[in-house]
């Protein structure tokens, strides 16, 4: 027993000690955020020539958001003879017509577009990009999703920093958010988004750190996709590995805060999921893949340590699970062989992973509404969300740590704008997953293990189990039944 006893302790306070990490780091983001937010920047001058400039519009069934974005991507302001457009198209349904159409009607009015259609759908998204690249000779590339609505100043505002430094290799826009308030979903994917820009990708440019494109709302210089060795297909994450790979190469990017591409946020939780799952798979198999050769390289070491963090950032989710499925063991363990429990390890998951986790949501809120209230009782659901795809993302690290291929999932896109909107009766479905049957479960697991801590007195693990109980329920009941009645705000 005392065996197994120091076993299970070493697992934990080892979990603990790698949230703490994380949690550590969060607070290191905060500060650079604070510090870096009081410096001014200079902006470029406007070119004198505009270039000319390439946008992809990457699509796979995409029926019910095709006609907006093509309607953005038209009305950005930018010279016409100087920019055209690809409509790299890879769709199996009728939304090949729709695209044939409107292209049909937008060249007879003089607007430079395509529609590209490949033999096959080899490499999926980034095979797509590629093939376009390809036939194609603008200096300057600008990618949108389908589910994104760009201002029509994007170009105006992104092209100049590339024209005035021949060193930038790309320019990221901040997301924007669609439907935000059509549910607490939404509105807790917003927060996450806005954390991720606002201070992830704001504080790794500032600080001369890597950080990456993120698929979409972008533009790129086309010699340092080509110094990177172009587009490649063996991760899921074709941008985030691109990205790394043409740092490596020595360009330099730049994030935009200011530069906000609107976009729709998936309404459906299986979707979410979907999508949750294929960018933390597709980040550690690009951990997997240049991690090596980043912290082999002579970059400076706080590059390779953030770098280390960013593409390992996902095993948080492995790691969260630990404590919460020895806790209950371990407490029993401990009456079982009279050893005084030390509320060191709950002050370390306190201090240094619970409390940087509410500490960073709550600096984000506070950026992007001005004030925390009432924004900062959607924290402790952020909180519990983040631990519900703990599962999900985490049975994503363990596939890609396996060596497991998966197709390139999209995410469904329904044209969601307003409460009054729904997708239920629509055609594209996400792809089904069983996991939230393990959801449940655990759910009931956490639901059982609060009234051993009632009936021994236990408060100080209360909290926690209430957060992860909160988690799994409305994960697993949301993917149950795909967001009823119950679970959308009103």
């Amino acid at each position: 027993m005392d065996f197994l006893f120091a076993v299970l302790m070493g697992l934990y306070i080892l979990a603990l000690f790698g949230l703490g990490l994380f949690g550590i780091h969060k607070y290191v983001l905060i500060f650079r955020h604070y510090k870096y937010s009081k410096l001014s920047v200079d902006s470029p001058p406007m070119p004198e020539n505009w270039p000319e400039v390439l946008i992809q519009l990457p699509i796979f069934n995409e029926k019910y958001v095709l006609k907006r974005l093509i309607k953005a991507v038209v009305q950005i302001n930018y010279p016409k003879d100087k920019l055209r457009i690809q409509i790299l198209d890879d769709s199996t349904d009728n939304t090949s017509r729709l695209a044939a159409r409107l292209t049909n009607i937008l060249v007879s009015k003089g607007v430079q577009i395509e529609h590209v259609r490949r033999p096959n759908r080899v490499g999926f998204k980034a095979g797509a990009l590629e093939y376009g690249l390809n036939n194609s000779n603008e200096e300057f590339i600008a990618v949108f999703d389908a589910d994104f609505v760009p201002e029509s100043d994007f170009l105006k505002k992104t092209i100049p920093h590339l024209v005035s430094n021949k060193e930038v290799g790309m320019v990221q826009a901040r997301w924007g958010h669609l439907n935000l308030n059509y549910s607490l979903l939404t509105k807790l994917q917003g927060c996450f988004l806005d954390a991720h820009f606002l201070i992830e990708h704001f504080t790794r440019n500032r600080s001369g750190k890597f950080f990456n494109f993120n698929g979409t709302a972008g533009i790129w210089r086309r010699q340092a996709i080509v110094d990177a060795g172009g587009w490649q297909h063996d991760t899921l994450t074709e941008d985030l590995d691109l990205s790394y790979r043409s740092q490596l190469a020595g360009w330099k990017f730049i994030f935009l805060p200011d530069v906000i591409a609107p976009a729709e946020l998936p309404v459906d939780m299986n979707a979410y999921k979907s999508q949750q799952h294929r960018w933390a798979k597709g980040s550690v198999q690009t951990a997997i893949k240049l991690l090596p050769l980043v912290l082999k390289s002579k970059l400076p070491l706080a590059v390779r340590i953030e770098a280390l963090l960013h593409l390992g950032s996902n095993f948080a989710y492995l790691l969260m699970a630990v404590p919460a499925f020895l806790l209950i063991p371990m407490l029993n363990l401990q009456v079982m062989l009279s050893v005084k429990w030390t509320i060191l390890p709950y002050l370390v998951m306190f201090f240094a992973a619970t409390l940087s986790v509410i500490n960073y949501y709550a600096y984000t809120l506070k950026l992007v509404h001005k004030k925390l209230w009432p924004h900062i009782i959607y924290v402790p659901a952020l909180m519990g969300l983040g631990i519900g795809l703990s599962v999900n993302n985490g049975k994503a690290v363990i596939e890609a740590l396996m060596g497991i291929k998966t197709d390139f999932l999209r995410t469904p896109k329904f044209k969601i704008e307003s409460q009054k909107d729904t997708w239920k009766k629509k055609t594209y479905k996400p792809p089904a997953s069983r996991v939230h049957f393990i959801e449940l479960l655990l759910a009931l697991y956490f639901t059982a293990g609060m009234s051993y801590f009632f009936v021994n007195e236990l408060y100080l693990s209360i909290p926690f189990f209430i957060l992860f109980q909160f988690g799994y329920y409305y994960i697993a009941f949301s993917s149950f039944f795909q967001g009823s009645g119950s679970l959308r705000n009103k």
